[in-house]
């Protein structure tokens, strides 16, 4: 069974990397694929087994590399162009674009789905106004490639054989813009990793990227007019100097952090803050696997893997009055730190390859069954 494995691009690491990274540990003979890698020597070690990926034509265009996003235009096109015509089982992992790799009928096409492109889709409104877009003549060609990229992304679901969701909220999204049914295999949690640890300390902590959709300022202003809560904020991104601007003194930004540091303030908090309505969001998770409890929006994929009153309990509007209602409810539990880490076990590494390695073994047998 000759393998290729399409990716999206290989720029940071996150979720979706991770899934990557666990399809590389369940099959080490893939042949790799994407529109554009960036990976330095380390990243690659880490997700890709040290491998070499084959990327489109846009990994050539000057400045593609550092900025992708802004040749949208030319997704669809670089996507068809790479070759995996040689292929038994293509496995996409699409976030964007990389489920529209072409196929032919002797080819089974499986899609680890983390989402429908939000930009093109339930985000598409946001992205416009957060970019300047909405509006003149630069607002009137990015509404048409949208349009277009639009068609052609119903279009190439067709040539998917079987859909993988990473939760029952992307699992509705595909339904809807697809109109295909689908698998849902939660995404991997490193739960060895995030280790357990019940001495809790008396900071609360938020982490994330820092763009506009995290709602990481919500977070801070709340604690704004809470003089007497210390939180502790971690991530980077375009929102970062705003954010440290309007922070008080029972605020501390930490920026980028290590894996290993990371893990440190998330085993020690009180409780770990998400206001953003993510698709499966897999820092709620992280901090469940450490034993602590977690103050969500209740949206999204937190609405799977959140317990409210056992796990940690949610706020229902993006809003400082909410997320302060939130806290005030939070304090009044007595929360199982070891009932919080076995919830979290359910969304371990391990149980995550058991069940994709399964689901492909059988999908491939039928497949070659039904050839004539």
């Amino acid at each position: 069974m000759n393998k290729a494995l399409v990716h999206d691009w290989y720029c940071t690491i996150g979720g979706g990397e991770m899934v990557v990274k666990a399809l590389n540990e369940i099959w080490d003979d893939f042949d790799l694929f994407s529109l554009v890698d960036s990976f330095d020597d380390k990243k690659r070690d880490e997700i890709l087994n040290g491998k070499k990926v084959t990327t489109s034509f846009i990994q050539k265009i000057p400045t593609a590399k550092k900025n992708h996003r802004k040749f949208l235009q030319l997704y669809p096109q670089a996507i068809e162009q790479l070759d995996v015509s040689k292929y038994d089982l293509i496995i996409s992992s699409s976030s964007s674009i990389a489920k529209g790799v072409l196929s032919h009928t002797n080819q089974l096409h499986i899609c680890y789905c983390h989402s429908p492109a939000r930009y093109a889709w339930d985000l598409y409104q946001n992205y416009l106004l957060e970019s300047g877009l909405n509006q003149g003549l630069k607002g009137l060609y990015a509404k048409y490639i949208l349009h277009k990229f639009r068609i052609w992304d119903v279009i190439s679901s067709n040539r998917v054989d079987y859909f993988i969701a990473n939760s029952n909220n992307i699992a509705k999204r595909i339904k809807k813009i697809y109109n295909k049914d689908s698998e849902v295999i939660y995404p991997p949690i490193d739960t060895e990793f995030f280790s357990y640890y019940d001495q809790k300390s008396e900071f609360y902590l938020a982490a994330s990227r820092m763009v506009p959709y995290k709602k990481m300022d919500l977070i801070v202003e709340t604690f704004n007019t809470m003089p007497d809560k210390k939180l502790i904020v971690i991530g980077d991104g375009p929102d970062f100097k705003k954010i440290a601007s309007i922070a008080k003194d029972n605020i501390e930004l930490k920026g980028f952090v290590s894996n290993e540091t990371l893990k440190f303030y998330l085993q020690r908090a009180k409780g770990f803050i998400f206001a953003a309505d993510e698709d499966f969001g897999i820092f709620p998770v992280e901090a469940q696997a450490c034993g602590t409890p977690v103050i969500a929006l209740g949206k999204g994929g937190a609405l799977e893997t959140i317990i409210p009153g056992e796990t940690g309990v949610f706020f229902n509007k993006q809003s400082v009055k909410s997320l302060k209602a939130a806290l005030e409810e939070f304090s009044k539990i007595e929360f199982n730190y070891k009932k919080i880490r076995d919830h979290a076990l359910n969304f371990s590494k391990e149980k995550f390859k058991n069940k994709i390695k399964k689901f492909v073994l059988e999908k491939y047998k039928e497949f070659q069954d039904t050839k004539p």
